[in-house]
């Protein structure tokens, strides 16, 4: 019978190099009349080969015939019901009395389940049943502090293999015995520094080591050697694409290098292939190691390729954002953030370190502990007002669970303004305070809203930079992103002061006259336009300030900006434009050229009048026609053709084409220019969805 792909695989495993020991407690376990433990806690950095053992240990219970269920934090959606699912399609089985084991690799990654894990899951479990846990970092203090958890609990710390073992994967990877001293020397026995020795000596021979010195940045120096032999340059860019993404997939690997899915299919099988390659869901990541090595080395020979390609991967996730399900956009807007993780302004708001929670809505029984955290830390007065909006229609609340059983670590809530009631008004001065800045600064046009973050913190660090706080952010972005017809926000904070050149750079200048102490204190508010500047271009102009690396302020100046036209005077200005639609630079001075419509039509603010009074021309033009073919509409179409797209000499001449009484011909007017308003409007409105 031929041999097997996964046979090769299996035979492969088996010959693990080193981890004699942590093989024979996993062994010696497994073969136990009672399992010693129930969880071994498997940790070291990024590429000491932890999943290399968790492949040794599947082939120990393939040799035992203990049932194996094998499963990675990278592809685990981290909630409750995430995990079992992930469980169940492995095909763990929950009501085996046998021995079984669950091999979890980059326990990191779901971090936020740790408290899940310990409390609930794990004890549901049989009592034959152990789990690995293998993540850089060991299980939590409660696993171990815990009386209960303390026998059945191991840790096992994984480290770099001994130079003996070093060695034995040298020989057997091939590599002739008189360069293993210099590769001893240069990679400490690192595992991950190993592996790419072997995949350069398979490339080029011994000739890949000639002249190589030890070097102190050992990682980034085998990489930089495997890069500059990469097959072609082709499968270069390819890595280096890698290194920008916090997730590759042929998809966004194909727009980045501007390939068709056919070519990009072979690049993103070597990729996968490569063992500085991650697999994650849904594609492949480089090792963090390699990552940084490959962003180092683009960034300092071919800054001006780095910035192509992270504005091709902006614009590839842009588009995703505006057309995503909620929980792909979830995962796009991660994406889309990661772009941004180098940024010293970001990095001085952010901390990218794991929260150890995850976005949950609010339950019923939340509000009595987010009352007491909102008195902690903002007094009685806030307290009362908390209390006040808590299950009203207005309010939206995220919570952030983790930690010992789930529990709230941190909350966002925020209120929809054009939901909220006179008597709220009374109830709560703080937002009447924004409402009225609404009021007589940027009145609310029909069916638009406005978010008012107004309680935010965690539990225990309130608004100060931590993970929960950075979630925070995370997630009100998220609200700009799937609000729909949004056209203000305001987001409210402490230390006003320190903040400011944050919410500068993200476009949202502090909104004084928005800002009230009638909690007890004044809190800085900052505040943003979303018809002045939409989604869209928000976050082109964020990332053009990444790329330049700087955090100048680029919001365009107040003769620049869009319009923000009410509908009366939107309707005013498109009939004054409708009768000089047969001369486009009598339009020059129209309103409409900054209206939302005109602009992204063309270049954008920065077009020339001439240039947008002819796109608005064509636009009305168009939009006319449009009404054309709808039976009902086609009455008011033909009114407006012979009216202003090819008008007659005179009105009455238009009644006569038409062959109608004047009094008729008016009206199909007069429905006409209504139904030309509202599909122009409607399109001005809806361009704030994005």
């Amino acid at each position: 019978m031929p041999t097997r792909i996964a046979d090769r695989l299996a035979a492969a495993r088996r010959r693990v190099v080193g981890r004699e020991s942590e093989r024979a407690l996993f062994r010696a376990a497994l073969l136990a009349p009672e399992p010693p433990f129930c969880v071994l806690s498997v940790f070291g950095p990024g590429g000491v080969g932890k999943t290399t053992l968790l492949h040794a240990y599947a082939t120990i219970c393939t040799e035992l015939g203990v049932a194996c269920t094998a499963l990675s934090g990278l592809e685990l959606e981290p909630t409750p019901e995430g995990f079992r699912a992930a469980l169940i399609l492995a095909g763990f089985d929950t009501d085996a009395t046998r021995r079984q084991v669950i091999l979890l690799d980059s326990y990191e990654t779901i971090q936020p389940l740790e408290g899940w894990l310990r409390e609930t899951l794990i004890p549901e479990l049989s009592g034959e049943t152990m789990v690995v846990l293998a993540g850089r970092k060991p299980v939590a203090l409660g696993w171990r502090s815990d009386p209960d958890w303390q026998g059945l609990v191991r840790v096992l710390p994984l480290r770099n293999l001994s130079p003996d073992e070093s060695r034995e994967f040298l020989e057997r990877s091939g590599i002739p015995e008189d360069l293993h001293a210099g590769l001893l020397a240069s990679t400490y026995g690192y595992p991950l520094a190993l592996t790419l020795s072997r995949d350069m000596f398979e490339q080029q021979g011994a000739a890949a080591f000639q002249g190589t010195e030890p070097s102190p940045d050992l990682v980034q120096g085998l990489i930089a050697r495997f890069l500059d032999d990469t097959p072609t340059p082709l499968h270069r860019a390819a890595l280096e694409a890698t290194a920008l993404l916090r997730v590759t997939t042929e998809p966004v690997l194909g727009r980045l290098l501007e390939l068709s899915e056919d070519e990009v299919r072979p690049l993103f099988d070597w990729l996968g292939s490569l063992s500085l390659m991650e697999t994650a869901q849904p594609g492949v990541a480089p090792h963090p190691i390699a990552r940084d090595a490959l962003l180092a080395d683009l960034r300092w020979r071919n800054p001006d390729r780095w910035t192509h390609l992270h504005r091709r991967a902006r614009s590839y996730y842009g588009e995703r954002l505006a057309e995503a399900s909620d929980r792909e956009q979830q995962r796009l807007l991660w994406d889309y953030v990661f772009l941004h993780r180098d940024n010293p302004v970001i990095q001085s708001a952010f901390t990218w370190q794991d929260a150890g929670a995850y976005a949950d809505s609010a339950r019923p029984d939340d509000g009595a502990l987010l009352a007491s955290w909102v008195e902690k830390h903002e007094g009685t007065l806030a307290a009362a007002r908390f209390r006040h909006w808590w299950g009203h229609p207005a309010l939206s609340t995220a919570v952030f669970r983790g930690g010992e059983g789930n529990a709230p670590l941190g909350f966002l809530c925020w209120l929809e303004l054009d939901k909220v009631l006179p008597a709220d008004r009374k109830q709560d001065p703080v937002v009447d305070r924004a409402l009225t800045f609404l009021e007589t600064s940027a009145p609310l046009r029909p069916g638009e809203t406005a978010l008012y973050f107004r309680f935010w913190m965690a539990g225990d660090t309130y608004h100060a930079v931590s993970p929960i706080q950075s979630l925070v952010m995370v997630n009100a972005v998220r609200q700009y992103l799937i609000t729909p017809r949004l056209a203000y926000s305001f987001f409210p904070i402490r230390d006003p002061e320190r903040w400011e050149p944050v919410f500068a750079y993200a476009e949202a200048p502090r909104c004084h006259a928005a800002e009230s102490d009638a909690d007890g204190f004044t809190q800085g508010v900052f505040a943003h336009d979303w018809r002045v500047q939409p989604v869209a271009q928000w976050l082109h102009v964020l990332g053009e300030k990444e790329v330049a690396g700087t955090a100048v302020q680029t919001r365009p100046t107040s003769a620049e900006t869009y319009l923000v036209l009410s509908k009366p005077a939107f309707e005013g200005a498109l009939r004054n434009a409708l009768k000089f639609l047969d001369r486009p630079e009598a339009l020059t001075n129209s309103p409409l050229l900054r209206s939302r419509i005109v602009v992204e039509r063309t270049r954008g603010v920065e077009a020339a009048s001439r240039e947008r009074a002819s796109v608005l021309q064509s636009l009305i033009r168009e939009t006319t026609t449009g009404l054309q073919g709808h039976p009902k509409r086609a009455r008011g179409y033909y009114a407006l053709l012979h009216t202003y797209l090819r008008p007659a000499a005179t009105q009455e001449k238009a009644a006569e084409l038409l062959d109608l009484p004047f009094s008729t011909y008016r009206r199909h007017l007069a429905e006409g220019i209504a139904l030309l308003m509202e599909t122009l409007w409607l399109q001005e409105i809806g361009e704030a969805l994005k």
